[in-house]
């Protein structure tokens, strides 16, 4: 008998591809996942773990959807708890935690801003105050905001993606460092815009550039603790972050210029973001993962 968990796909023809016509009206940011046409996989059926962090526990922003939910479903089935901070959407992040107690891990839901310093040390309280330490800070919130030139972008859209995207990581980590043990991770999304800036996404660009830098020094500097630090690049994924931001003839297309043809799933994200919180990365730190669907970064 075929074993259909063992066949090998066409990485083309594996999840959906454009066009992506079913979209009702381009959604209010940060968008919600009931909207989405067609639907996100997180890996809610196809994710399985092998205990490659059990025991561990984890900060994860951004938690709610989209790469958030799926590397929060990933870590809970790999054995981690799992805290997930996420700005407002309340159903999407009861969502995700529901899929994280049914792996049998504890999940905590903290919302509000991470742009503010105050609810990063509270996001860091709330984590030691539940789970006793941490193992894992995943800083995965972000924003942005397509806009056609340099006038179109108002100064506090400006300061929203910086402090949002950047400052936030420099929040966490400045409050989480003190609670982490040697052998902890911290990983950061950045993308493909700190290798290829989209000229359309240009705060948002110049700030995935900066955490690529930030991750690369951090890396050095936390080597000597035993704290690991390394990032994620992903290319072009579907989540509710593209519908809520980006022009609607953009969003129809999207991910159809890269090599595979299509947008990733925050399911193919999941897997980097284990090995990359997990033993299997022991002599990787400063380093860069990329998942990109073929889209060259050199």
């Amino acid at each position: 008998m075929k074993d259909d968990n063992k066949e090998m796909k066409h990485p083309q023809k594996k999840e959906a591809q454009p066009p992506f016509k079913d979209q009702e009206r381009q959604q209010d940011t940060p968008g919600k996942e009931a909207k989405m046409q067609p639907k996100v996989d997180h890996g809610e059926e196809s994710y399985k773990g092998s205990g490659k962090l059990e025991g561990k526990n984890a900060i994860i922003t951004g938690g709610d959807s989209g790469i958030g939910r799926a590397v929060a479903i990933a870590f809970a089935r790999e054995g981690a708890n799992v805290l997930i901070a996420y700005l407002s959407e309340d159903k999407d992040a009861e969502e995700t935690a529901k899929h994280v107690r049914e792996a049998g891990k504890k999940a905590i839901l903290v919302a509000g801003d991470v742009s503010e310093e105050a609810h990063c040390k509270n996001i860091v309280q709330k984590a030691v105050d539940e789970f006793g330490q941490i193992d894992i800070l995943v800083n995965n919130a972000a924003f942005q905001m397509a806009r056609e030139s340099i006038q179109d972008i108002p100064s506090d859209e400006w300061d929203k993606t910086f402090k949002t995207n950047i400052y936030s990581m420099f929040y966490l980590v400045k409050a989480a460092e003190p609670h982490m043990k040697p052998g902890s991770t911290i990983i950061n999304t950045t993308s493909i815009n700190a290798y290829k800036p989209h000229p359309k996404l240009l705060a948002y660009a110049a700030t995935k550039g900066a955490i690529q830098n930030f991750t690369a020094n951090l890396g050095q500097i936390m080597a000597p603790k035993g704290i690991r630090a390394n990032c994620v690049a992903p290319g072009p994924v579907w989540t509710p972050l593209i519908p809520s931001t980006m022009p609607m003839d953009q969003v129809e297309n999207f991910g159809k210029n890269t090599p595979i043809g299509r947008p990733g799933q925050p399911a193919e994200l999941a897997a980097p973001f284990v090995l990359l919180a997990s033993e299997g990365s022991s002599y990787m730190t400063g380093s860069t993962v990329q998942v990109t669907g073929g889209t060259p970064t050199i």
